[in-house]
């Protein structure tokens, strides 16, 4: 039962071995397998006794698998995944690569394992660090000596390690230890093959540790030597795989063999002991299939065990031949303990003997190449899928590569793709097969292995980490490289992390890269990276006389070393470092140092080299001599092929060798050729007909574009910026693509900008889709910025004059060098197909037989061409039956000779007998193949083929693929030459693309339809009527189109009919050509010119302009634009109507369409809603212009029958916005805008008039007048509709005329300024009111008044006097004047101003005052000083409005007799009010909130100014007493205002004035919370956040307290108006920047106060464990819990406090919570603490004392005296006996009788008596 007990641990729900066997259920599965794993551990010793004698035993194995296939859904077979992987598992592997410390190992389906040097063995290890220990070196043996490519080794899975990248890596391990962990010496029986480790070397064999303890192993050496057939010993450490021979004393002695021929033949057998938890990968086993899948098999194993077999490891020659039931034998690839889950493998090399693993496969290295035309063959889901690559080896793309990394996985998209291009990642030799990926992201990158970069390439990485000895840079993921340190800049860095920093991009250059040990370095020297010198990458590159950039890498007293890239270096010897002399070359070079330096002389073979400084910097001037004589720009020139880089040519000019760059774009003037004749060129090859376009010192830039060369040899160039004029037509190419516009260069280095605007005649979004690189173009100068030396082109074709012939010239030239690449190709590869393919010519006919047909056209075969691909697309086809083998005559249309591939046609026009063409004749061609910048066209039946360019002008742009030519497309070309020698014999044409898109009817052959002419008579057949068109099939199937206005004459027109319904479809109509479109655009074209044909014509039906005696002209839109005047009645038909801009379009023409805005479309504000139902589409209306312009094409007009507006009329307006200030502002029509103040709003004023008014509102409106362009507009019912309007009770006031004196009038309040109250009486008067005839009250401020009186506030005045001059009104708002209450309510507590006598007696006492003060400067300072400290004493009583202030002055006396009235009113409003915000700092947030004013009145009357301005320029005679008052008055609001300042505890009332406190006092965190405190009173939460964060900013760290303050507000702002989240964070980052325990105790202290109870109390739960050894923390829960009546939770409290903390905390503890419970719990309860604890310590006289104070305090007088009578008799110093009988005297005083006072002294003697007594003894 051993096995049974393993493999079914006793409880949980197995099912009983006699139940019959049974589907085991889902759930019995899952709980039969969770807790097997430490049951396995306990039984492993016996666990592999005999195991699978019984049949009843290997039954319920078998239960047990399909319970686990159950598990693991059977019915799909899955690769191993490395999700899959767990530690411990245990696999099979191949070494695919040693180093010193770490070995490679290729695992099952492609993974790949690290094995370390330490996870070998426990005595390889201890022989290592014995080694290291000793530091003798001599003995050690690295993992290259034990491990061996292509050797297969069982290993575990020990660890799974996160890489960088974010990927796993499988650590590994092949410590027999851990391997074969499972198996007990009693366990092993003879014929098992194990795997061990060399574990020392003995005189005749080895001892071999195979993990198992108690064990021996022995091999005799007799036995290896046999089997090596050699004498190399086995070293310590060594893997051997062996066979247990035989086996001594129970297991402890076994002896090994290691014959591989035995081993590979030992099968693995259930009596061997074998079972699920000591099954070993490598072990061979014979299997049953028992369920063959899709993508695997599952088999069954050792009689009752099941395995997988996926699709990777089925033998693929027989994989057809796999049934069920059939006999294999299998190796066990992997085995997961936890799952159980075994993966076996059916691939001959695992399973035959003497086959080897091959870690690289038969056809060499290709890992990281991208292969292109593979075929899927195979999608396994949940795997991967299987593809066959163009060579038939297969190779596996994981189902994680099918897609991008972010892209989700869509197998069906991938399946359905004919072919895929790939990129190979690896090999697995495991598997035997190349693991690919499809990723797009991984196939374009240009380095996916060390081995794709070359020194000297300039390369893109990200930094990865800085070291000290470097920085490493990552190319991708997979690659990256060391910038050392001295190459991190041109200078040596102290501080490179100042510059570099993780993640930022850098360009380098790679010095050497050493591709087998993956080691790059690279270097971020600016003059290396950005040399143009050529580079010596090998000794062989450093000719003599040649110059680069190196660095150097060491400085000596002889001279310095130079280096360059690949370890190539030289000496630059004393002699050469200078032109002066140099003693100690140290003092002047440094390492690292970059400098130019010139070849003196190279030994390639010692690799040798002398270089020169001096040299390189002489030969300078006189290289540039000499090579300036060799080649001038524009010179003539031929040049030998030096080097094939990426982008160019590296050339020789000849004879002088001086090297030059030929760029690939510069091959030829057409961009698809470049690349071609590139390919085409090989190394040493000679090229004529060069020309050098521009030169500078570091290189020389050749062109063999034919358009170039033409401009320089004719001198269409400018060689100087100063040559360049306006208007100046120059050849160029692209040099760059912006977002903004291309940049052009010319020749001889100058560039242009061609602007995004003048790039093409059509409108361009994307500037990339324009023009490629290098394309030739033409530009004609447009600006020039002399200062910058910059200047703009355009490359417009309307605007650039092409030169004569120029189309046909480069036609020829890029027909001329394709002929050229197919010849050179020919030659190079001495290949019979290419010399055939480059004799054949467009136009010839070949005899076929055809191949295979399929629906995309016919591939065909040639006796004459074998090995050429011969095909013919579907167009090419059309017309017959094609069978395979049927014979076909077909004509060539294009030879690719690269991929060898002819393209035919087999259609009857095309191979039928040519026609001769004549010179100058026209035809209509189609395009029947495209081909880069080339077409092959056929000329109308003619049977005749040529060549065309697919662009037929240099700067022609194709902005959709629509616009390019296609197979199909028609063209008119006109014959240049029937016959031209440089075409092979092919037609010369010139061609227009001017071919009508129609759909082709039975007239296809009848190519007579060349379109229409201006004037020509047609005929047609209607096919559609639209609202405002009529479209006409004509005769030759083409369509015509007739505008709505080309239907009915004007004159027989009836407004609101409808034209077009009078036309019927399908009835036939003679119509008169007018203009045409663009198939396009749809843009009219009135041209008139007779040659001139439209592709869409423009027709007329009306009979006038039928007759064709009457000659009529066409007339342009400009000119019909002209024509229209504004106010002029015309007639327009509605097109469309814009819902978004609310406004209607209409058409008066076809050229021509009109907008009619919102406004100019309805009269009446109920058509507001739907305005387009007004109006059907196709009606003809009556419209008057409106406006009319030519640039940009506008004609505004309006429908409701005026076109501009007029004083006294009625118009519609849209309110577009509502000023406080102003009233309302409002759109009219026709562009204007208009504005109604508040006294134009209604007939009778009201409170608020501008409410009920809302944005968007349509509204009727009165034109009162214009000033300005603005209108002054009315809403006055007595204005719109005289007739019913009722009376006026508030009259419109036109003119001061209108006023009289002493008129009652109402108004709105306009400002409030420091000359009084402004009162809006109309829209164009205003009225003042002074502050003393505005309120009885005495106002200091005009800030109480605006307060009160905010804008329109309505008000009744009376008129006192008016200035018509000045146009100035003075009113009265006093109540004995307008008979209304006074304008500030009595509740302020105001002065009443003094009138009559009292006003004189106070005049007087003040000028006697004055006069006194005058005469005595000091004493004036002295009284200003004792105002402001008076001043400061009247501030402080209360938060006062500061009024008195202003009055009580010291000689005053009878202002000081006088009462204040009611300060203490003004502020029960902020008593009253319920605290909004408090700290603990000890002041209120709520302090004076009241007297802060909401933000509404916060709005003071700016606009008012101009008119205070008005009215204080207005001289008025004033008394001498009076002006002494102003005076006075002015004074006092000075000292007043400074007082103000000075008052440190007067509250600033705006933000400015917070800012200049804040200024003084950056670091007061009371100020800063006023100033919180202010916003928060106007509601303005966000900037109260905003104060909080500044003041955490501002305040400097030192100041803790007030930063915790400002923490602790912030937290109460949050609670009050944030939400949970956002207090929370502010919570976190107190918790950062303070003392934690302060924040917590605060936070709780505001959930209390806002009585969050809950969350108080988790807080508090937190802190106690948080700060459990803080006292303050518990005694404040303490205090919490009993607030809240919980007596028994704050007892428990107590219990965990005291185990807390310290013992010597216990009694103050208790003390503490004794005090809580008499404050807020039992007292009793506390009385009993106290009483315990003083019995403990009775000398706590401290103690004794808060106890006397809480029982007088709480307790009777009886428990009083009784304490007190206990205290009295304590054995405690005297001194402190006489305090305590001190305090019961008082005691007794203030509660007691006269007894009780004469009992306490009584009691006193006896204590002195009793103590003297003792003091004699």
């Amino acid at each position: 039962m051993a096995s049974l007990e393993e493999d079914f641990p006793r409880g949980g729900t197995a099912k009983k071995p006699t139940e019959s066997k049974i589907v085991v259920q889902r759930t019995e599965v899952d709980n039969l397998f969770q807790p097997n794993e430490p049951a396995e551990t306990k039984k492993r010793k016996g666990a592999v006794k005999d195991d699978g004698k019984k049949p009843k035993k290997q039954k319920t194995n078998k239960e047990k698998e399909a319970g686990l296939t159950l598990n693991k859904a059977p019915k799909h077979v899955e690769i191993l995944h490395i999700k899959n992987v767990k530690e411990g598992m245990l696999m099979l592997g191949c070494v695919k690569e040693v180093t010193d410390f770490e070995v490679t190992v290729g695992l099952p389906c492609g993974l790949q394992g690290f094995l370390s040097i330490n996870n070998i063995s426990d005595s390889y290890t201890k022989l290592l660090s014995e080694q290291l220990d000793s530091a003798d070196t001599e003995e050690i043996c690295s993992l290259p000596h034990l491990f061996y490519p292509s050797m297969v080794i069982r290993c575990l899975v020990v660890k799974l390690d996160v890489a960088r990248g974010g990927s796993l890596s499988i650590q590994l391990s092949v410590n027999p230890k851990l391997l074969n962990k499972a198996l007990t010496s009693s366990s092993l029986k003879a014929g098992i093959v194990l795997s061990g480790c060399v574990d020392s070397v003995e005189d005749h064999g080895y001892i071999v540790d195979i993990g198992i303890s108690g064990s021996k192993a022995f091999l005799p050496k007799q036995v290896v030597e046999d089997k090596h057939n050699n004498s190399e010993e086995l070293k310590v450490g060594q893997y051997v795989t062996c066979q247990v021979e035989e086996i001594k004393n129970d297991g402890r002695v076994v002896r090994l063999s290691v014959n591989p021929h035995t081993i590979a033949q030992a099968c693995a057998e259930s009596k061997q002991g074998w079972n699920l938890t000591n099954l070993l990968p490598g072990l061979l086993v014979k299997a049953k299939i028992k369920k063959v899948t899709k993508h695997g098999l599952i088999l069954d194993f050792m009689s009752s065990f099941s395995g997988q077999v996926d699709f990777l490891h089925m033998e693929p020659e027989q994989a057809s031949d796999y049934t069920e039931g059939t006999e294999v034998q299998a190796c066990v690839l992997y085995v997961e303990q936890s799952t159980r889950l075994v993966g076996l493998s059916l691939r001959s090399y695992l399973l035959q003997p003497g086959t080897r693993v091959d870690p690289t496969p038969a056809c060499g290295d290709r890992i990281g190449e991208v292969v292109k035309g593979c075929k899927m063959i195979a999608m396994h889901h949940m795997s991967g899928a299987m593809l066959e690559l163009p060579c038939k080896t297969l190779a596996f793309v994981h189902r994680n590569h099918l897609k991008e990394s972010h892209e989700s996985a869509n197998e069906n998209r991938v399946q359905a793709i004919p072919e895929h291009t790939c990129r190979i990642l690896d090999y697995s030799p495991m598997d035997q097969i190349h693991f690919v990926t499809l990723r797009r992201s991984v196939i374009e990158k240009p380095f996916f292995r060390y081995h794709d970069l070359q020194a000297g390439k300039i390369v893109e990485g990200t930094v990865s980490v800085l070291l000290n000895h470097g920085m490493v840079v990552h190319l991708s993921d997979h690659i990256k490289g060391l910038v050392p340190r001295t190459h991190l800049s041109d200078i040596v860095l102290k501080n490179p992390e100042k510059k570099y920093t993780e993640g930022m991009k850098v360009k380098c250059r790679v010095l050497s890269v050493d591709a087998e040990n993956k080691k790059l370095y690279l270097t971020r020297k600016k003059a290396m990276v950005e040399s143009s010198l050529p580079l010596f990458l090998s000794f062989s590159d450093a000719r003599p006389g040649r110059v680069s950039h190196g660095y150097i890498v060491c400085v000596k007293d002889f001279g310095c070393i130079v280096r360059f890239y690949n370890g190539v270096k030289g000496l630059v010897p004393l002699s050469e470092l200078s032109s002066e002399p140099i003693i100690s070359p140290e003092e002047i070079f440094y390492v690292g140092q970059v400098l130019k330096v010139k070849v003196l002389q190279c030994d390639p073979e010692k690799a040798k080299m002398v270089l020169s400084f001096k040299a390189a910097l002489e030969g300078e001037t006189e290289e540039d001599a000499e090579s300036h004589f060799e080649c001038e720009v524009g010179k003539r020139l031929e040049a030998k092929v030096l080097k094939k880089s990426v982008n160019g040519l590296e050339v020789a000019v000849l004879p002088g060798e001086i090297r030059a760059v030929l760029p690939t774009v510069h091959l030829s003037d057409h961009v698809s050729n470049g690349p071609l004749l590139w390919e085409s060129i090989q190394e040493g090859d000679n090229i004529s007909n060069l020309i050098c376009f521009s030169k500078n010192k570091q290189n020389i830039s050749l062109t063999k574009k034919p358009t170039v060369r033409w401009s320089l040899e004719e001198g269409v160039v400018a060689k100087d910026f100063s040559e360049i004029t306006v208007g100046m037509q120059l050849i160029g190419w692209i040099k760059n693509v912006m977002s903004y516009g291309v940049f052009v260069e010319f020749p001889y280095g100058l560039v242009g900008l061609a602007p995004k605007s003048a790039m093409t005649d059509k409108f361009i979004s994307d500037t990339t889709t324009a023009f490629q690189l290098g394309q030739t173009v033409i530009a004609k100068v447009t600006n020039l910025d002399e200062e910058k030396r910059r200047f703009l082109v355009t490359l417009k074709t309307s605007e650039v004059m092409s030169p004569e012939g120029d189309a046909q010239t480069r036609l020829i030239n890029g027909l001329l060098e394709r002929g050229a690449v197919a010849e050179m190709l020919a030659l190079r590869d001495n290949s019979d197909l290419r010399q055939q393919l480059s004799a054949l010519s467009v136009g010839q006919k070949l005899k076929l037989t055809v191949d295979t047909v399929s629906d995309s056209g016919a591939t065909f075969k040639s006796d004459d061409l074998v090995g050429a691909t011969i095909t013919a697309s579907k167009h090419h086809v059309m017309g017959g039956k094609l069978t395979s083998g049927q014979k076909a005559t077909a004509v060539i249309l294009h030879v690719d000779i690269l991929s060898t591939c002819v393209h035919v046609s087999i259609l009857s026009k095309l191979v039928g007998k040519k026609k001769s063409l004549t010179e100058g004749s026209k035809y209509t061609a189609m395009v029947q193949h495209i081909d880069g910048d080339f077409a092959v066209i056929s000329l109308d039946d003619t049977a005749q083929l040529t060549v065309i360019q697919a662009r037929s002008h240099l700067n022609e742009v194709f902005l959709s693929e629509s616009e390019k030519l296609k197979a199909g497309k028609h063209l008119t070309v006109e014959v240049i030459e029937p016959s031209c020698q440089e075409l092979q014999g092919l037609p010369l044409v010139s061609w227009d693309c001017s071919a009508p898109k129609r759909q082709r009817t039975s007239s296809e052959n009848q190519t007579g339809s060349r379109g229409y002419c201006f004037g020509q008579i047609v005929q047609g057949k209607v096919r559609t009527v639209k609202p405002t068109c009529i479209q006409v099939t004509l005769e030759d199937g083409s369509t015509g189109s007739v505008h709505v206005s080309e239907v009915v004459a004007a004159e027989e027109l009836c407004l609101g009919s409808f034209p077009t319904s009078s036309v019927k479809v399908g009835s036939v109509v003679t119509a008169r050509v007018i203009g045409g479109r663009e198939a396009s655009s749809h843009r009219f074209l009135p041209f008139s010119h007779p040659k001139f044909t439209y592709t869409i014509p423009e027709l007329t039906l009306i009979r006038s302009k039928l007759d064709t005696s009457v000659d009529f002209t066409a007339v342009k839109a400009k000119d019909k634009l002209k024509s229209y005047k504004v106010g002029e009645e015309i007639t327009c038909f509605v097109s469309k109507f814009n819902p978004e801009r609310k406004s209607l379009e209409v058409t008066m023409d076809p050229s021509v369409t009109g907008t009619v805005e919102f406004l100019a479309m309805i009269t009446d504000p109920k058509d507001a809603s739907h305005p387009e139902k007004l109006y059907k589409l196709g009606q003809a209306v009556r419209a008057k212009v409106v406006e009319v312009s030519t640039k940009p094409h506008r004609v505004a007009l309006s429908l409701t029958g005026v076109h501009n507006l007029e004083e006294g009329s009625v118009t519609l307006g849209i309110v577009t916005k509502i000023q406080l200030q102003v009233g309302l502002l409002v759109k009219l029509p026709f562009g204007n805008m208009g504005t109604v103040a508040v006294t134009d709003l209604a007939d009778a004023y009201r409170p608020n008039p501008l409410d009920g008014y809302r944005k968007d509102q349509l509204l009727r409106c009165f034109l009162l007048g214009c000033e300005n362009g603005k209108w002054q507009l009315s809403l006055r019912p007595s204005r719109l509709n005289p007739q019913e309007a009722k009376p006026v009770k508030d009259p419109e006031v036109s003119s001061v005329d209108k006023l009289k004196a002493g008129q009652l009038i109402r108004g709105y309040v306009k400002a409030v300024g420091e000359q009084g109250v402004f009162i809006r009486l109309s829209w164009s008067i205003t009225g003042r009111a002074q502050l003393q005839q505005s309120t009885t009250y005495f106002v200091n401020k005009q800030k109480v008044l605006s307060e009160h009186l905010p804008p329109n506030t309505l008000l009744t005045t009376k008129i006192l006097s008016i200035d018509e001059d000045e146009k100035l009104v003075d009113l009265s708002l006093l109540p004995a004047d307008t008979g209304k209450p006074d304008i500030l309510p009595e509740s302020l507590g105001l002065p009443l101003r003094l009138t009559g006598e009292a006003k004189k007696k106070h005049d007087t006492m003040k000028k006697k005052k004055r006069a006194l003060s005058e005469s005595d400067e000091k004493h004036a300072d002295s009284q200003v000083l004792k105002k402001k400290k008076k001043t400061k004493k009247a501030k402080t009583d209360d938060n006062d409005s500061g009024v008195e202030v202003y009055f009580r002055e010291e000689e005053d006396k009878e202002d000081e007799e006088e009462p204040k009235p009611g300060p203490a009113k003004q502020v029960t409003p902020s008593s009253a009010g319920q605290s909004r915000l408090q700290i603990a700092a000890g002041f209120s947030w709520d302090v004076g909130l009241s007297s802060l004013k909401p933000a509404s009145a916060a709005q003071e009357g700016d606009c008012s100014d101009g008119e205070d301005q008005d009215v204080s320029n207005k001289p008025q005679k004033k008394s001498r007493h009076e002006l002494e008052q102003e005076k006075k008055a002015a004074e006092k609001v000075l000292l007043q205002r400074e007082t103000e300042l000075m008052d440190p505890n007067l509250r600033p009332q705006e933000a400015a004035a917070f800012e200049r406190l804040l200024l003084a006092s950056p670091n007061s965190s009371l100020l800063w919370l006023q100033y919180m405190a202010h916003h928060l009173q106007a509601t303005q939460i966000e900037q109260a956040r905003s104060v909080a964060e500044r003041a955490l900013k501002t305040i400097s760290f030192r100041e803790e307290q007030e930063k915790l303050n400002v923490w602790v507000a912030l937290l109460n702002l949050e609670n009050m108006y944030g939400t949970e989240e956002s207090l929370k964070k502010v919570f976190e980052r107190a918790l950062q920047f303070c003392e934690p325990v302060p924040v917590y105790q605060q936070l709780a202290d505001i959930y209390t106060k806002s009585n969050k109870t809950k969350e108080a109390e988790g807080l508090y739960k937190t802190m106690v464990k948080r700060f459990r050894q803080n006292k303050a923390v518990w005694l404040s829960y303490g205090t919490f819990l009993l607030q809240q009546g919980q007596g028994d939770a704050a007892s428990a409290v107590l219990q965990r406090a005291l185990k807390s903390l310290p013992s010597k905390e216990s009694v103050d503890v208790i003390a503490k919570f004794a005090q809580l419970e008499f404050r807020y719990g039992d007292a009793e309860k506390g009385r009993t603490m106290f009483d315990k604890v003083l019995t403990s310590y009775p000398k706590r006289t401290d103690l004794w004392s808060v106890f006397i104070d809480l029982m007088v305090k709480h307790g009777t007088q009886k428990e009083v005296r009784a304490l007190f009578d206990r205290v009295i008799h304590l054995s405690v110093s005297v001194k402190k006996i006489k305090f305590f009988f001190k305090r019961y005297l008082e005691y007794e005083k203030k509660h007691g009788t006269p007894q009780s006072i004469q009992a306490v002294k009584e009691k006193a003697m006896e204590f002195v008596e009793a103590k003297g007594t003792e003091a004699a003894k």
